[in-house]
């Protein structure tokens, strides 16, 4: 049983290793409790059809940004860190005029210059507001939605070196606040549902930094405990959230 078991969520790892981009839809995660109360890609694209000039920080594979700045003339460049989605972002951007650069959007210093953009757009990336303010013009906008530190927290109980995320949620508001910005912040809770633990595994593997050095043969006793203590008529639960940052550099 435990051979078939470990057979099949190989199986589906080896699968897991060619994903690219952002779209987990085909993992089959659903999450309960109603959608998000606010629409990051509306209200995105109203911001960036009033900007001039606008990064899109972590832009994953693109194709968010695209549905964001179709038919929309304001000059955009997208960064991305991770390799294979760099790649897969690079040659969907690139046809509509949308450059990308390879950076790590929470380094201390990005590849641009003071006051380069009056858009930030980040959705899901780590950022470090100093940096951020630095590249931001005075009066710009920086709109970012992020998962909040407290996401899936039950599998601490079951993988001990899963990771505790520090405190964003009010470390990035209260960053920005201290640089002088006027900050707005709305809050989500909402609980993630995985069909069974193939799709559970695959997302560990996609996410990497959920659990580092996951992996399934070594991990295969917590997963079956996951699935006994947490398997709802829903399919396997955690909780998980989402918070969106909206900030105002001073004129």
């Amino acid at each position: 049983m435990r051979e078939q078991l470990l057979a099949e969520l190989l199986a589906a790892e080896a699968e897991a290793r060619e994903f690219t981009g952002w779209d987990l839809s085909t993992i089959g995660i659903r999450e309960l409790g109603g959608p998000l109360p606010w629409d990051y890609e509306a209200e995105a694209r109203e911001l960036l059809l009033d900007a001039s000039r606008a990064v899109d920080l972590g832009t994953g594979g693109g194709e968010v940004l695209l549905r964001i700045a179709r038919d929309c003339s304001t000059q955009v460049i997208a960064t991305e860190q991770w390799g294979p989605n760099a790649r897969l972002a690079d040659s969907r951007l690139r046809p509509h005029g949308i450059p990308l650069l390879w950076c790590e959007a929470e380094s201390t210093r990005m590849p641009f210059a003071d006051a380069s953009f009056d858009l930030i757009l980040d959705r899901h990336e780590a950022l470090e507001p100093v940096e951020v303010a630095r590249i931001l013009t005075p009066g710009g906008t920086v709109l970012t939605q992020q998962v909040t530190s407290r996401t899936m927290p039950e599998l601490s109980r079951y993988i001990a070196r899963a990771t505790l995320f520090r405190n964003h949620d009010d470390e990035y508001p209260n960053g920005f606040l201290t640089l002088g910005f006027s900050a707005r912040v709305r809050r989500h809770s909402f609980r993630v549902a995985f069909p069974d633990l193939a799709a559970l595994g695959k997302f560990l593997v996609v996410a990497p930094w959920i659990v580092p050095e996951f992996d399934l043969a070594r991990d295969l006793e917590s997963l079956r405990a996951i699935e006994r203590d947490l398997t709802t008529p829903d399919g396997i639960v955690f909780s998980d959230g989402r918070y969106i940052l909206r900030a105002e550099k001073p004129g």
